[in-house]
């Protein structure tokens, strides 16, 4: 497993080793003696794993976040399809407030996506039938979620694609 710091401190790509022969192959997604000798401040701690399920190419889901006291470290793979995936950096007393950090994910490149808690995440589809794993430290709470809207004039997001499919959540995020 190869953990991979990015310029948004505290996000980190992570690429495991694929071992395969003629039967297939197998990949290690996660070690809490790698993840906690590698990652700063990492609890170890996931709490709540979910799976999400887009059916059109070009579907937005995102910028979502959990508000103190339950902000969160997600830790995101996609097991099937193709995303470019965003992050977003809402620490106020963070070198890259603002910035967006983007990669692809894909179930070919199995690549995953370790996200600090201040940060806010999103993705765009790039195929259709896309599946996402989601590790979570924190469990959901409703009361605290929230969100940022893709095109909120602040982060001059740039899309390979306009989004096609977008939840009315998604679009009525406040401005920051």
């Amino acid at each position: 497993m190869k953990i991979i710091s990015t310029s948004i401190k505290g996000l980190f790509e992570i690429c495991p080793f694929i071992n395969g022969d003629d039967r297939g192959w197998f990949s290690r997604i996660y070690d809490s003696n790698i993840f906690k000798n590698t990652i700063p401040g990492f609890n170890g701690n996931w709490v709540q794993v979910n799976h999400s399920f887009s059916r059109d190419k070009f579907t937005w889901r995102g910028f979502h976040f959990q508000k103190e006291p339950y902000q969160e470290v997600k830790m995101v793979k996609c097991v099937s399809g193709r995303i470019i995936d965003y992050v977003l950096d809402l620490r106020e007393n963070s070198e890259t407030y603002l910035k967006i950090y983007s990669t692809e994910l894909s179930k070919d490149n199995g690549k995953m996506i370790y996200i600090p808690m201040g940060c806010a995440h999103g993705f765009l589809t790039q195929e259709a039938n896309t599946e996402l794993i989601y590790f979570h430290d924190e469990f959901y709470n409703p009361e605290f979620e929230s969100g940022v809207k893709y095109y909120d004039k602040k982060i001059s997001l740039k899309l390979p694609a306009k989004p096609n499919n977008i939840s009315n959540r998604d679009k009525n995020h406040p401005d920051l």
